[in-house]
């Protein structure tokens, strides 16, 4: 199943790459929205509080990874759809979309906070807490988008199903995210953050294993 895995997320990536307007489509929406954020809630006359970043950060990365994740099976016609069905495993396809998405929404991420921390300033205290939030938000965000990607595509995606189905999963984890890189910024010790983090490792866990289990069922429809 590696084997099939490591082939599919090598497609999703020649796929990118041929594709690149998609792409650059969601970096441009990154850099402008960050940019947009600077002119107009006075972080040009330094007013812009430290949660006031946190929040707007988190808000811009979440709206970044459902536009990069949305297009996970939109873009598989049914007669790719069928070709796969004859040569993958329903498992080898949803693990690899994971990967491949987990991959995306963290370059998204670092991205983000690169032009955050250039154009909003950086008052991040515990660099190594906040990037390891990112690495679990990444994961949480393409988990859940990408299992609801699936689900709607075989209901002619609609994207209103698609915000509906994935808002009860995706608020518990943006909250979990908002609340450790709150943490991180005022840098506050590692025992404060630690209950939080396992929290947003469990919440992960059970959407991936949904998924991992719920996916094949769908598959096949």
């Amino acid at each position: 199943m590696w084997k099939e895995i490591t082939v599919l997320i090598r497609k999703e990536i020649t796929l990118e790459w041929r594709q690149k307007y998609a792409l650059n489509g969601i970096l441009l929406y990154v850099v402008s929205a960050v940019f947009i954020t600077y002119l107009s809630v006075g972080a040009k006359m330094g007013n812009l509080s430290v949660p006031t970043w946190n929040a707007l950060y988190w808000i811009i990365i979440l709206f970044s990874a459902v536009n990069a994740v949305a297009k996970s099976f939109v873009q598989e016609h049914q007669g790719r759809q069928l070709y796969y069905y004859m040569i993958a495993s329903p498992e080898a396809i949803i693990l690899s979309k994971i990967i491949y998405n987990t991959a995306l929404t963290l370059i998204l991420a670092l991205l983000g906070y690169v032009v955050f921390s250039v154009i909003l300033g950086n008052p991040v205290q515990d660099q190594t807490l906040f990037l390891l939030n990112l690495v679990l938000g990444a994961m949480g965000f393409s988990a859940c988008l990408t299992m609801v990607s699936g689900i709607a595509s075989k209901a002619g995606n609609n994207a209103t199903l698609m915000a509906i189905l994935s808002f009860p999963v995706i608020i518990p984890i943006l909250l979990m995210a908002i609340r450790i890189s709150k943490n991180a910024l005022d840098g506050l010790d590692w025992s404060v953050s630690a209950d939080k983090v396992l929290s947003l490792v469990a919440i992960n866990a059970i959407v991936a294993a949904a998924g991992y289990l719920l996916f094949p069922y769908l598959w096949r429809s």
